[in-house]
């Protein structure tokens, strides 16, 4: 993941809590470059890792981001060497030391409330920051937006930025325009209930996102 994406590029959508080989293979048909598999127990969206295999193993070249909360290191390891992950996504209290230990790309989630949230950025030396919505009992996926100023704010500390966090089809292109994110990451906005995708939103998401050019 570089820096800065190239003048008259599209962003890079990342369609997460991919659950099942349908859904999988349509948003990478839909153009998504990055597919997400959530691999915390307590989510909805949870998928173990043989099912993961079973949907990696059939799809065609994507990014594949383990999405993780607080994991044993074992787990980790075990999903990136059977799940054949290109990415590593963190979600819970994770030590700067613990998420660029394992080898592979990361990037390292924060829940944004107010300034005060973007203080601990700096501390991570990740490829990339996932910026979400604050909740107090979710370490995300909460489907809620948060201000973007913020957003444009922790573009200026340097590193590649995912915005997450309510996004929509209807919003995305806003969200794109204003904050020039690298990438968008979305999940329940294009979902027809928990883990299940939508078809035609993965569509109208994708397409909204990228014809935005920077």
């Amino acid at each position: 993941m570089s820096c800065h994406l190239t003048n008259q590029m599209p962003v890079m959508v990342k369609i997460c809590g991919i659950t099942n080989l349908q859904d999988a293979l349509h948003a990478a048909q839909a153009g998504a470059d990055a597919l997400g598999f959530v691999f915390w127990e307590q989510s909805p969206r949870h998928v173990s890792i043989p099912r993961a295999v079973e949907v990696v193993r059939s799809l065609p070249a994507i990014v594949k981001v383990g999405v993780f909360v607080d994991a044993p290191e074992e787990l980790v390891y075990r999903a990136i060497s059977e799940c054949d992950l290109n990415v590593l996504q963190f979600h819970g209290q994770e030590s700067p030391e613990y998420c660029s230990q394992f080898g592979l790309m990361s990037m390292k989630a924060f829940r944004v409330r107010d300034r005060d949230s973007l203080k601990a950025l700096p501390e991570y030396h990740t490829e990339a920051w996932l910026l979400d919505a604050y909740s107090p009992d979710k370490p995300g996926g909460t489907g809620e937006r948060f201000n973007w100023d913020l957003a444009l704010e922790a573009q200026k500390l340097g590193r590649p930025i995912f915005l997450a966090g309510g996004l929509t089809s209807e919003n995305v292109g806003e969200a794109v325009s204003r904050v020039h994110p690298y990438a968008v990451d979305v999940s329940s906005g294009v979902e027809a209930s928990p883990g299940k995708k939508d078809p035609q939103k993965v569509i109208a998401f994708v397409r909204a996102a990228k014809s935005v050019l920077e």
